[in-house]
């Protein structure tokens, strides 16, 4: 698919942006890897319980979060490139931090302690990677492919946890858990080789910006309606494993899998849809479906249920995120894109930090199963905001 730009210059999608998405992909196969680690790591090696789970997954989203303003800045005035070396380069101290946690583990305050360094820096790399990668994107390619940009990035970043999850379980369960971490280091160098010769995007310094309060009230409808609809994933990705681990279901790298796979699926098939047919219809779809599957992990009597459960919420998921895309970024001036997109991922940023530790509350005071009451309600909030932000 080849896209003529403003200038008479074309460029051919995939060509433009295959680098990108692998480089994406590389960095989030780490946070794959640690979301199917952690959890278990934290509550059997270092015997802290739930809510500290939930605050050991929770803290990189937070810290991404606070960093979303500052990443938005940079993409704008250095450039989209320099945002997303610098993000790889903090994946790379993380990565180590993690296997300082790991040598550590015999004090288990001081392994705490680097792990929670390591989930902040890991949490920040991912702000520069992402502001950065999408920025980078939709400059090459233009402004009418950002949907599909946006549906490919996430593609990349989805596939990166769904296969991470289970590669990380399949690591601890055959070797141990040091293996995964050493991988953790070494994934975000081929992150940088992938996009080291990808051309920049020209920066325009004179432009006047928008300050982020302004930018963050102008997205806030589509931002919080996709805040709401992300703690369905924070639900999966924290408490997935604990939860068949509760019920005697064996390991719960099936159902990262089969999250994964209708996740990637569905933008694959569906990636031009939120361009085509506008995002209101899309995301208002994609969330009833969501909602349909964290009922089924709520009210599951077996894994078969659970999974499947997974697969839909995989699937509704799948499109929210470029769908609210599409209508925030029209929200806002070219020369804004980089704090636009910062300020709209922010709200992901600000889901996952808060659905960790709020679901691991709502475990301990049921149980796991719960958690996922709690995601569904979430998600129906969300298409409630939609509605009332359909322009």
């Amino acid at each position: 698919m080849s896209i003529t730009l403003e200038r008479g210059q074309t460029i051919n999608f995939y060509k433009a942006t295959a680098p990108i998405i692998v480089s994406v992909f590389a960095v989030y196969l780490t946070i794959g890897i640690a979301l199917g680690v952690l959890p278990a790591f934290v509550q059997k090696n270092l015997g802290f319980d739930s809510v500290m789970i939930g605050l050991v997954i929770g803290l990189q989203s937070l810290a991404t979060l606070v960093t979303r303003a500052y990443s938005g800045k940079m993409t704008d005035t250095k450039g989209a490139k320099n945002s997303k070396m610098l993000g790889i380069i903090l994946a790379v101290i993380a990565g180590i931090a993690y296997i300082l946690a790991i040598l550590l583990q015999a004090d288990r305050f001081w392994a705490l302690g680097f792990l929670l360094i390591a989930r902040i820096i890991h949490g920040v790399g991912e702000s520069f990677l992402v502001t950065g990668a999408l920025t980078w994107g939709i400059g090459l390619v233009g402004p009418s492919c950002s949907g599909k940009v946006m549906t490919w990035n996430g593609i990349a970043m989805y596939a990166g946890i769904a296969i991470g999850a289970p590669l990380s379980i399949w690591l601890n369960k055959d070797y141990s858990i040091l293996p995964a971490f050493v991988l953790m280091a070494l994934l975000p160098l081929v992150s940088w080789l992938s996009t080291a010769k990808l051309p920049s995007i020209p920066v325009d310094k004179e432009h006047i910006r928008t300050p982020f309060y302004k930018v963050i009230g102008a997205i806030s409808g589509q931002g919080l309606s996709l805040a709401f609809s992300s703690m369905a994933f924070g639900c999966i990705a924290s408490f997935i494993s604990l939860f068949f681990t509760e019920k005697n279901w064996g390991d719960a790298s099936l159902a990262f899998m089969i999250f994964g796979i209708c996740y990637v699926l569905t933008r694959i098939f569906f990636a031009s849809f939120p361009d085509r047919y506008g995002g209101f219809k899309i995301a208002s779809v994609s969330l009833i479906i969501e909602v349909i599957g964290q009922i089924l992990i709520w009210t599951s009597a077996s894994k078969a249920m659970a999974i499947l459960g997974c697969g839909l919420t995989g699937i509704g998921f799948s499109l929210v995120f470029p769908a609210l895309g599409v209508m925030a970024i029209q929200k806002v001036k070219p020369q804004m894109r980089g704090t636009a997109l910062g300020a709209y991922v922010a709200f992901v940023d600000l889901s996952l930090g808060l659905a960790g530790p709020i679901a691991g509350l709502v475990a301990g005071w049921l149980d796991y199963q719960s958690v996922y009451l709690f995601g569904g309600i979430s998600c129906i909030l969300s298409i409630i905001i939609l509605l009332f932000n359909k322009k």
